[in-house]
């Protein structure tokens, strides 16, 4: 992990098509603007967790059982 130090209006560059800016800054909460192109999904750690989970509990086969009962209806 690369770890900066930057203040308030400096950037730091990903690539050639990403760039972080430090909008603001105050005690432990900082804020960040991302500028990247529109192809680049940008998410918050927890939201990008809680899509994960509900892909992987999406992708999971039904049981014949539970498909029975399904369509039993």
């Amino acid at each position: 992990m690369l770890i900066l130090s930057r203040k308030v209006d400096e950037k730091i560059k990903i690539g050639n098509d990403i760039t972080l800016t430090i909008i603001e800054a105050h005690g432990d909460m900082v804020k960040v603007g991302v500028e990247a192109p529109k192809n680049v999904k940008v998410f918050r750690q927890e939201v990008f967790d809680a899509i994960q989970r509900e892909n992987k509990a999406a992708s999971v086969q039904p049981s014949e059982e539970a498909l029975s009962t399904l369509f039993s209806k």
